[in-house]
Protein backbone atom coordinates (compact mmCIF):
# COMPACT_ATOMS: atom_id res chain seq x y z
CA UNK A 1 0.00 0.00 0.00
CA UNK A 2 1.44 3.33 -1.00
CA UNK A 3 1.32 6.30 1.33
CA UNK A 4 2.68 9.81 1.39
CA UNK A 5 5.33 10.97 3.81
CA UNK A 6 2.73 12.99 5.70
CA UNK A 7 0.38 9.98 5.92
CA UNK A 8 3.21 7.78 7.18
CA UNK A 9 4.32 10.32 9.77
CA UNK A 10 0.73 10.85 10.89
CA UNK A 11 0.40 7.09 11.35
CA UNK A 12 3.58 7.06 13.46
CA UNK A 13 2.17 9.85 15.63
CA UNK A 14 -1.20 8.13 16.00
CA UNK A 15 0.38 4.79 16.92
CA UNK A 16 2.86 6.30 19.35
CA UNK A 17 0.08 8.36 20.96
CA UNK A 18 -1.91 5.17 21.55
CA UNK A 19 1.13 3.62 23.24
CA UNK A 20 1.55 6.76 25.39
CA UNK A 21 -2.07 6.42 26.52
CA UNK A 22 -1.46 2.76 27.42
CA UNK A 23 1.59 3.71 29.47
CA UNK A 24 -0.38 6.52 31.15
CA UNK A 25 -2.98 3.97 32.19
CA UNK A 26 -0.24 1.76 33.63
CA UNK A 27 1.33 4.69 35.52
CA UNK A 28 -2.06 5.54 37.01
CA UNK A 29 -2.74 1.93 38.02
CA UNK A 30 0.65 1.57 39.71
CA UNK A 31 0.15 4.92 41.43
CA UNK A 32 -3.16 3.71 42.83
CA UNK A 33 -1.57 0.40 43.87
CA UNK A 34 1.23 2.23 45.66
CA UNK A 35 -1.31 4.07 47.80
CA UNK A 36 -2.72 0.73 49.02
CA UNK A 37 0.63 -0.80 50.02
CA UNK A 38 2.64 -0.76 53.20
CA UNK A 39 5.87 1.22 53.10
CA UNK A 40 8.21 -1.67 52.28
CA UNK A 41 6.02 -3.08 49.52
CA UNK A 42 5.41 0.42 48.17
CA UNK A 43 9.14 1.08 48.02
CA UNK A 44 9.65 -2.20 46.16
CA UNK A 45 6.86 -1.40 43.69
CA UNK A 46 8.33 2.04 43.12
CA UNK A 47 11.86 0.77 42.48
CA UNK A 48 10.98 -2.29 40.38
CA UNK A 49 8.03 -1.01 38.39
CA UNK A 50 7.01 2.60 38.80
CA UNK A 51 10.32 4.39 38.21
CA UNK A 52 11.24 2.56 35.00
CA UNK A 53 7.65 2.83 33.75
CA UNK A 54 7.50 6.54 34.48
CA UNK A 55 10.83 7.06 32.69
CA UNK A 56 9.59 5.17 29.62
CA UNK A 57 6.30 7.08 29.68
CA UNK A 58 8.12 10.42 29.73
CA UNK A 59 10.54 9.34 27.02
CA UNK A 60 7.76 8.17 24.72
CA UNK A 61 5.89 11.45 25.20
CA UNK A 62 9.09 13.39 24.34
CA UNK A 63 9.80 11.14 21.36
CA UNK A 64 6.26 11.72 20.07
CA UNK A 65 6.28 15.48 20.64
CA UNK A 66 9.76 16.06 19.23
CA UNK A 67 9.05 13.96 16.14
CA UNK A 68 5.84 15.90 15.54
CA UNK A 69 7.78 19.16 15.83
CA UNK A 70 10.54 18.01 13.46
CA UNK A 71 7.88 16.82 11.01
CA UNK A 72 5.79 19.99 11.18
CA UNK A 73 2.77 18.04 12.37
CA UNK A 74 0.66 18.60 15.49
CA UNK A 75 1.56 16.58 18.55
CA UNK A 76 -1.10 14.96 20.67
CA UNK A 77 -1.92 16.64 23.97
CA UNK A 78 -1.89 13.91 26.60
CA UNK A 79 -4.32 14.31 29.48
CA UNK A 80 -3.87 12.41 32.70
CA UNK A 81 -5.93 9.22 32.73
CA UNK A 82 -9.03 9.20 34.90
CA UNK A 83 -8.92 7.30 38.15
CA UNK A 84 -10.59 3.95 37.87
CA UNK A 85 -12.81 2.25 40.37
CA UNK A 86 -11.04 1.28 43.57
CA UNK A 87 -9.50 -2.13 43.08
CA UNK A 88 -7.24 -4.30 45.14
CA UNK A 89 -3.49 -4.09 44.71
CA UNK A 90 -3.19 -7.27 42.68
CA UNK A 91 -5.86 -6.16 40.22
CA UNK A 92 -4.19 -2.76 39.81
CA UNK A 93 -0.76 -4.29 39.14
CA UNK A 94 -2.34 -6.77 36.71
CA UNK A 95 -4.09 -3.87 34.95
CA UNK A 96 -0.74 -2.07 34.71
CA UNK A 97 0.91 -5.18 33.25
CA UNK A 98 -1.82 -5.48 30.61
CA UNK A 99 -1.50 -1.81 29.66
CA UNK A 100 2.30 -2.04 29.46
CA UNK A 101 2.00 -5.12 27.24
CA UNK A 102 -0.48 -3.29 25.01
CA UNK A 103 2.01 -0.42 24.62
CA UNK A 104 4.85 -2.86 23.89
CA UNK A 105 2.72 -4.63 21.27
CA UNK A 106 1.72 -1.32 19.64
CA UNK A 107 5.32 -0.13 19.46
CA UNK A 108 6.52 -3.49 18.10
CA UNK A 109 3.83 -3.38 15.43
CA UNK A 110 4.78 0.20 14.55
CA UNK A 111 8.43 -0.77 14.18
CA UNK A 112 7.47 -3.80 12.11
CA UNK A 113 5.72 -1.55 9.58
CA UNK A 114 9.10 0.07 8.81
CA UNK A 115 7.43 3.49 8.87
CA UNK A 116 10.02 4.75 11.40
CA UNK A 117 12.73 3.83 8.87
CA UNK A 118 10.93 5.00 5.75
CA UNK A 119 9.46 8.32 6.95
CA UNK A 120 10.88 8.70 10.46
CA UNK A 121 14.32 9.74 11.57
CA UNK A 122 17.16 8.51 13.78
CA UNK A 123 15.87 10.29 16.89
CA UNK A 124 12.45 8.67 16.51
CA UNK A 125 13.91 5.20 16.01
CA UNK A 126 16.24 5.62 19.00
CA UNK A 127 13.40 6.85 21.21
CA UNK A 128 11.08 3.99 20.27
CA UNK A 129 13.83 1.46 20.78
CA UNK A 130 14.79 2.86 24.19
CA UNK A 131 11.19 2.79 25.38
CA UNK A 132 10.72 -0.79 24.24
CA UNK A 133 13.93 -1.83 25.95
CA UNK A 134 12.72 -0.28 29.20
CA UNK A 135 9.19 -1.68 29.17
CA UNK A 136 9.94 -5.13 27.73
CA UNK A 137 10.64 -6.65 31.15
CA UNK A 138 7.91 -4.82 33.06
CA UNK A 139 4.90 -7.11 32.43
CA UNK A 140 6.89 -10.05 33.81
CA UNK A 141 8.15 -7.88 36.68
CA UNK A 142 4.51 -7.03 37.47
CA UNK A 143 3.65 -10.73 37.56
CA UNK A 144 6.61 -11.41 39.84
CA UNK A 145 5.62 -8.56 42.14
CA UNK A 146 2.06 -9.90 42.39
CA UNK A 147 3.27 -13.45 43.02
CA UNK A 148 5.46 -12.31 45.91
CA UNK A 149 3.01 -9.74 47.25
CA UNK A 150 2.47 -10.11 50.97
CA UNK A 151 5.49 -12.35 51.52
Amino acid sequence: MAYTTVEGRTQILDDSAAAVRDLAEAVAALGEAYELLDEDSGDRLEALLFKPLQAAYGQLQRTHTEFASRSGLPATHFAAPAQGAVEDTRALVDRAADAIQAAEDALAELQDTLLPVEVGDQELRAGLSAVRTTIARLPEACDTFVSTFGR
